[in-house]
């Protein structure tokens, strides 16, 4: 299947002739929510609260319990994981931990969440984005165990992995046990994109050296992150039953919940993972306040016709870009008509989504350079490093940009390979 390469970018078989690892340039599975079935053979996939919860919680019996949590810690029937835990028999559920967008999901992106109490239990909830990112001294001493529980979507800039990573260390600091019940990486964990986060560039959508979009799963996240990082933390991981990396998010047989309120569908999740790059672009919309974001990239002084007509010319596999107009209701022209591409992903086998980002990026740049203006700090948090934005600026073809990126995605591979749960 190299036919779907770049010339210029290697397929991973070829810098790992002999290892495991699938090639870095095709998403092996069919479409996202279309499967007709679950993709196990017995059909039996679960998840790692499926698994944990299947005896009723039976090794939480008689300890006393903290979750971080949001909207997608559900059971296949919709239950949160708050309160089949404050169901369970023997297990006293003493705390709720919200990341980012809150326990419930009701914030905004990058909004201040504040403590509460839960409605449905009556537990306190205590705010891991405001005042505090990590659980306090004071919540954990009432603790045996801290459960995580949250569906990530595998792209370095989401920042519940973050939040784990303080979770982890407050724990261990606490001596706490720390459960992650893992989840499936819903755009595939056979593939790796981007640059790799740079030293120095490290933040809270940065937080470890990874590639912009990773593929790992919480759990396989946390034990490259305990091990690397010398956390010291009493680590449980309850893996997935019947899911391979093949898989994606519509093999599962899941319904989709929204992990944050700009990430509505898993093919937006794929889109993001390199789209997330524009809302470095002080100029540029990346559709947040439309039905559509980061599917949709404009301006008001854009010409999109004009736009999309290139980006379809570069013949990127696995997308077609269609000259749209929207009007955002809120962030970047709020109010004010844009003209730009709307994002078609035709295949999402062979579509790469930092590829068709730096793409976009580059052709927008090289088409009105005049409007065209980064927000340098922020487009470097994103990407991890500063030669991304350096690269577009000495107008470096985007060819020539992912081919640079060859050298770190071979040493990732080989660096997750002893934490990967699942092949």
């Amino acid at each position: 299947m190299k036919d779907l390469l770049s010339p210029s970018i290697p397929a991973v078989e070829d810098l790992f002739p002999r290892t495991v690892i699938q090639p870095v340039s095709i998403l092996l599975t069919a479409g996202f929510l279309l499967a007709a079935g679950p993709a196990c053979a017995d059909g039996a996939f679960r998840t790692g609260l499926e698994v944990a919860a299947s005896n009723g919680f039976k090794a939480l019996r008689g300890r006393k319990v903290g979750v971080v949590t949001n909207p997608t810690g559900v059971d296949r029937g919709l239950v949160s994981i708050i309160d089949l835990l404050a169901k369970a028999k023997g297990v006293e559920l003493k705390a709720v931990f919200g990341p980012e967008h809150g326990a419930r999901g009701a914030a905004a992106a990058g909004a201040r969440v504040a403590d509460a109490k839960d409605a449905s239990t009556g537990v306190p909830v205590y705010s891991l984005f405001g005042k505090n990112r990590s659980p306090s001294d004071e919540a954990l001493k009432k603790l045996d165990v801290i459960i995580f529980d949250i569906q990530d979507i595998g792209v370095r800039t989401y920042t519940y992995l973050a939040t784990l990573i303080k979770v982890m260390e407050a724990a261990a600091k606490n001596k706490v046990e720390v459960w992650v019940l893992d989840r499936p990486v819903p755009i595939g964990g056979d593939t790796v994109e981007g640059p790799m986060l740079a030293p120095g560039f490290e933040s809270f959508v940065g937080p470890h050296s990874l590639p912009l979009r990773h593929g790992l799963s919480a759990g396989e996240f946390a034990r490259m992150v305990n091990r690397e990082r010398k956390l010291g933390a009493r680590l449980e991981v309850v893996e997935m039953e019947g899911y391979s990396r093949r898989h994606w998010y519509g093999d599962s047989g899941l319904v989709w919940v929204a992990p944050s309120p700009n990430i509505p569908d898993v093919e937006t999740a794929l889109v993001y993972a390199g789209m997330v790059l524009v809302e470095g672009v002080s100029t540029l919309s990346e559709g947040r306040g439309t039905t559509r974001p980061f599917r949709l990239i404009g301006a008001p002084w854009l010409d999109g016709r004009r736009l999309a007509g290139k980006l379809n010319r570069l013949r990127l596999p696995g997308v077609l870009f269609r000259a749209a107009w929207f009007k955002p209701s809120a962030s970047k022209f709020a109010g004010e008509e844009c003209s730009g591409v709307e994002i078609h992903v035709t295949d999402t086998r062979s579509y790469r989504s930092v590829t068709a980002a730096v793409a976009l990026i580059c052709a927008v740049r090289k088409q009105h350079p005049a409007e065209f203006k980064f927000r340098e700090r922020s487009f470097d948090r994103l990407a991890g490093t500063g030669a991304l934005r350096k690269a577009i600026e000495a107008g470096r073809t985007h060819a020539e940009i992912v081919a640079s990126w060859r050298k770190g995605l071979a040493d990732f591979l080989e660096r997750r390979e002893p934490y990967l749960l699942y092949r």
